[in-house]
């Protein structure tokens, strides 16, 4: 089915996650380090892009919808890039800064157009980082059609529980892209969207489509989920809801870079659900940008254009 722009204009997504800054640095590779067994890469160019919770906030804006992105930062350099980056895309930002937090940097090194090396700037809080943001939630919580939970295990969504409970109360649709293997405190969520490693670490290994449908009904059940939607990668996604199961197969193309594919599903889904789609309306058509953006380089996002071409 096809969305008129103006409806996804109209549509506006509350992000709340772990934003990231995501570096590349781009280079030629001629020989081998006499230091170590390992590539020598001169680096010729940098790039800078909206990573984590950031770059679903962008894939909300980019599909045409409006969008705040609510998150802490540190008080760094990469701090400073994000807002820059995030001003420049049009998302609204209510970020939080905490001095003792570093900002999460991502480095990716890319030599002959394959990744050689990432490396991770970050700290783990000691403390809940979102809590302090939570009268800002409250805030700006009325003004959105639906929330979206970027999780990233990073230690900015410790409390989420409160934060779904409220959505609830207002009637928001709740997504959430999970981690870890504790999915209790994602309890009363509209939608996850959990890949299928994610999946496996909390309903075990399935040894055939039976036996995951049952688990992942059971968990759905258990947690008091509308749906769960299983991304699968190469198999396309499937949904349960109370009519059962959809499955939606992916749609076959050159898959250059899996990176950020998922953000821009849940990205998708949730710019839908804001728009009063179903989750079964919504399901195809967030599976199509998801086979859309593994066509491109690094995280990236899809336009209305595109998708609806």
């Amino acid at each position: 089915m096809n969305v008129s722009l103006s409806l996804l204009q109209a549509a506006r997504v509350l992000v709340v996650g772990d934003a990231m800054l995501d570096r590349y640095w781009f280079g030629s590779v001629d020989r081998i380090s006499p230091e170590a067994p390992v590539p020598i890469v001169r680096v010729t160019r940098e790039e800078e892009r909206l990573g984590g919770a950031a770059n679903v906030a962008l894939n909300v804006k980019t599909l045409g919808a409006q969008c705040t992105l609510l998150t802490v930062v540190g008080e760094d350099e990469p701090a400073r890039i994000l807002r820059r980056l995030l001003e420049e895309q049009g998302v609204t930002t209510v970020l939080g800064s905490d001095p003792r937090l570093y900002t999460i940097v991502k480095l990716r090194v890319i030599g002959r157009s394959q990744q050689l090396i990432r490396v991770d700037f970050e700290n783990q809080p000691e403390h809940e980082v979102l809590q302090q943001m939570l009268t800002d939630y409250e805030r700006v919580l009325p003004a959105h059609e639906a929330v979206l939970f970027s999780d990233y295990g990073k230690g900015g969504l410790t409390h989420i529980p409160r934060m779904i409970e409220l959505a609830r109360a207002a009637g928001k649709p709740v997504l959430i892209d999970p981690k870890g293997s504790d999915y209790r405190r994602y309890a009363g969520a509209t939608v996850i969207t959990p890949n299928r490693a994610e999946l496996a670490q909390v309903i075990g290994a399935w040894s055939g489509e039976a036996q995951l449908h049952e688990r992942a009904q059971n968990l759905r059940a258990e947690l008091g989920l509308t749906g769960l939607l299983l991304t699968r990668s190469e198999e396309g996604m499937t949904l349960f809801d109370d009519a059962g199961h959809l499955d939606v197969p992916a749609q076959a193309r050159e898959v250059f870079d899996v990176t950020g594919a998922g953000d821009t599903v849940i990205a998708t889904m949730a710019t839908l659900l804001a728009a009063g789609l179903s989750l079964r309306e919504a399901v195809p058509i967030a599976n199509r940008a998801g086979s859309i953006v593994v066509g491109k380089f690094g995280t990236a996002s899809v336009s209305y254009e595109e998708l609806f071409a």
